[in-house]
């Protein structure tokens, strides 16, 4: 089971920042099932063989489907609320990522959990802060992480 960090306001959420190298710990494993596929493929259209088709994806480059690297992008905030819990505050708003790749398709059966640190925490306009979050999202028993990026989001009093 997760640790989940919790801070009160934005003071603590900076204090944050400059302990253990930002250190947010690892979250729990989510499995990526065909199903969670599929119903991603429905909300966005993006019904590529790859991903929905399990007998054509077999004979395919992975021997597999796989998920849509959005898919796995996507997952990233109920992993990342997983390991901050950001209490006191009015808004939460996810502001953007600065670089996102995906070293590594997650095959559907695949479990993937996230390794993050708070990178950096600035004073933003309107009484609020703005948090870079470095994270990794792994595959379980796999070499290379499925997605490894920065998160931007800001958090107002």
């Amino acid at each position: 089971m997760t640790n989940t960090v919790t801070v009160n306001g934005l003071t603590e959420l900076k204090k944050l920042a400059e302990t253990d190298d930002g250190a947010l710990g690892t979250s729990d494993w989510i499995e990526i099932t065909q199903e969670r596929i599929n119903t991603f493929a429905d909300a966005t259209g993006d019904h590529q063989w790859i991903h929905v088709d399990p007998e054509k994806a077999a004979q395919g480059p992975f021997g597999a489907p796989i998920a849509h690297g959005y898919l796995t992008l996507s997952l990233f905030i109920p992993l990342f609320t997983d390991l901050l819990d950001v209490q006191g505050v009015t808004t939460k708003v996810n502001y953007g990522l600065n670089k996102v790749r995906f070293p590594s398709p997650v095959k559907a059966g695949s479990r993937i959990r996230l390794t993050a640190r708070l990178a950096s925490v600035e004073d933003v306009a309107g009484g609020g802060v703005q948090i870079a979050v470095q994270g990794t999202i792994e595959i379980e028993g796999a070499q290379k992480p499925a997605a490894v990026l920065e998160s931007l989001s800001r958090f107002y009093a």
